[in-house]
C-alpha cells in the first residue's frame, strides 16, 4: 500500500472475514433430512395417476426451491380425505388441470345449432407430502428412537421467555411470518457433524429461527429492503446466522466459534465482497436481535 492510499478499515475487516469464511469447508445441515429436490416424477395422491406437461416441470420446481423429498402432491381437500393435514403455515404450488366444457353455437350459413367441446384450463393448488402430517412418506435415513441429547435448561427458558411459538415436527426449519410461527426439526433428528454436537445443532438452529422471528415489523422491524435492495435477503440470513453465535455464545451452548456459522455464511459471500460495509450493517442488527431476545430472560433470573 502507498503512503498516499488511504486506508479502508470497513474494505479490510470484510476482507479478512471473506478470506476466512472462504476457508470454511462445506456447509451441513446438523439433522437428518430426507434427501431433497426429488426429480421422481410427480403424482397426484388421490388418483394415483402421474402428472403431465408443464405440471412436471411446475412440481419439479417447487420441490428443487424446497428441497421436497417427496414426488406425492395432493390438494388440501385430498390430503384431508387421506387421514393427513397441510401443516398451518405451508405454502401451495400450482398446477393446471383442463375440464371439457360441453358447447352450443349456431352455424352463421346454415343456421343449425352445432354440439362441441372446449378445454377450460384451471388452476390447483397442491401441497407436497414434506408438508403434511399424519403420512407416513418415505425416508432414506433411519431415525432414532429418542433424541440424541440432553435438554440445556437455560436455552429452554431463554426460548420459552421469548414468548415466540414453536412447532417441532418435520424436517425443515423455518420462520412463517403469515402465521408468525417457528417451525422446527423433530429433536431426534439432530446427529450433530465434524463440527457439532446434537444439542449444538438444535439450539443454535432454534436461534438462527428465533432471529428472524425478532425481525418482523410488530417486533423489530427489521426492513433490509431499502439499504440492500434485491441482496435484502442474504443480509438477513447474515444477521440471522451472527445472531445465532452471539446467542449460542451468551448461552454458553458452544464455548468457541464453530465452523459451522462461517460455513453458512459462505453462501452468502457475494453480498460480502459487493458492498464492504454489509457485515457491519449485520453484525450490529444481529446484535441487536441477540440482545433484545434474551433481555425477556434475563430480566425473569432470580
Amino acid at each position: 500500500m502507498s503512503a498516499k492510499q488511504k486506508f479502508d478499515v470497513h474494505q479490510e475487516i470484510t476482507n479478512r472475514i471473506v478470506a476466512s469464511i472462504e476457508t470454511a469447508g462445506e456447509f451441513r445441515l446438523p439433522w437428518i433430512r430426507s434427501k431433497g429436490g426429488s426429480f421422481a416424477r410427480p403424482v397426484n395422491i388421490a388418483p394415483a395417476k402421474p402428472y403431465n406437461g408443464v405440471n412436471i416441470l411446475s412440481l419439479w420446481v417447487s420441490a428443487l426451491a424446497s428441497d421436497y423429498p417427496s414426488n406425492l402432491w395432493g390438494t388440501y381437500r385430498q390430503w384431508r380425505e387421506r387421514g393427513a393435514q397441510v401443516r398451518r403455515g405451508e405454502k401451495s404450488s400450482l398446477v393446471v388441470f383442463y375440464k371439457k366444457l360441453d358447447i352450443e353455437q349456431t352455424n352463421e350459413e346454415t343456421g343449425e345449432t352445432e354440439h362441441g367441446e372446449r378445454l377450460m384450463a384451471r388452476a390447483s393448488h397442491v401441497f407436497n407430502a414434506a408438508q403434511v402430517d399424519n403420512f407416513a412418506a418415505e425416508t432414506v435415513a433411519a431415525l432414532p428412537d429418542a433424541p440424541t441429547f440432553d435438554r440445556i435448561e437455560r436455552a429452554e427458558q431463554f426460548a420459552k421467555a421469548t414468548g415466540a411459538t414453536i412447532e417441532e415436527t418435520g424436517d425443515r426449519a423455518c420462520y412463517i411470518p403469515s402465521a408468525d410461527l417457528i417451525r422446527m426439526p423433530e429433536r431426534r433428528r439432530f446427529t450433530g457433524t465434524e463440527t457439532t454436537t446434537p444439542a449444538e445443532g438444535f439450539y443454535s438452529t432454534l436461534c438462527h429461527e428465533l432471529v428472524h422471528w425478532s425481525g418482523s415489523k410488530t417486533r423489530l422491524d427489521r426492513d433490509l429492503s431499502g439499504r440492500f435492495g434485491t441482496e435484502a435477503y442474504a443480509v438477513e440470513e447474515l444477521i440471522a446466522e451472527l445472531g445465532a453465535a452471539f446467542l449460542c455464545s451468551n448461552l454458553a451452548i458452544t464455548l468457541e466459534p464453530r465452523a459451522d456459522h462461517a460455513q453458512y455464511i459462505a453462501n452468502w459471500l457475494k453480498v460480502l465482497k459487493d458492498d464492504k460495509r454489509a457485515i457491519f450493517t449485520a453484525a450490529s442488527k444481529a446484535s441487536q436481535a441477540a440482545n433484545w431476545l434474551i433481555e425477556p430472560s434475563l430480566r425473569a433470573a432470580p
